[in-house]
């Protein structure tokens, strides 16, 4: 009787933590920012606003769309392009190439896009939003969703290497 109830209490509350589906696409309520007034111009609020409603949905390679998912420069391209009407090049190299402002670290903005090496090496391959208070929304890998990451993250503060204003 005693493993009865012990099994009982187990699964009552393991299963009191599980998260439906459409609970676990929700943002954490600290992860949602709107941005202020005086900190950016309008067309850097529509991004960062509607970057936040893609979080939850999933990596592809190559991806651009909301059905299928988005890769992380692909994301970028979409929300400039459908947000701000500003055209940016499809891929993380094409970013880096092309004449952008750069951006010191200490002096980001919401909106930049911030470049990190994930794959060792010294090339820059995988691109966020930068959206304030030292965090970026991404797409991280197969397997992983859109979502918020903060660059002081050791992983992250050790593979930043630059950063771009459109």
């Amino acid at each position: 009787m005693s493993k009865f109830i012990s099994l009982f209490l187990f699964f009552t509350l393991v299963g009191s933590t599980l998260a439906t589906a459409s609970e676990a696409r929700k943002p954490y309520p600290w992860a949602v920012q709107t941005v202020h007034e005086t900190s950016a111009p309008h067309h850097v609020k529509k991004v960062i606003n509607r970057a936040h409603t893609l979080l939850g949905i999933p990596y592809l390679w190559g991806g651009m769309s909301l059905e299928k998912g988005f890769d992380c420069s692909g994301m970028l391209v979409y929300l400039f392009k459908n947000e701000a009407n500003i055209h940016v090049p499809r891929t993380t190299a094409a970013m880096l190439s092309a004449k952008l402002q750069k951006v010191d670290r200490h002096n980001l903005k919401p909106g930049d896009a911030v470049f990190f090496r994930t794959q060792g090496g010294t090339r820059s391959n995988h691109v966020g939003l930068y959206i304030g208070d030292n965090r970026f929304i991404h797409a991280p890998r197969t397997g992983k969703t859109i979502r918020i990451d903060s660059m002081d993250n050791s992983y992250w503060k050790k593979n930043y290497t630059t950063a771009r204003r459109f």
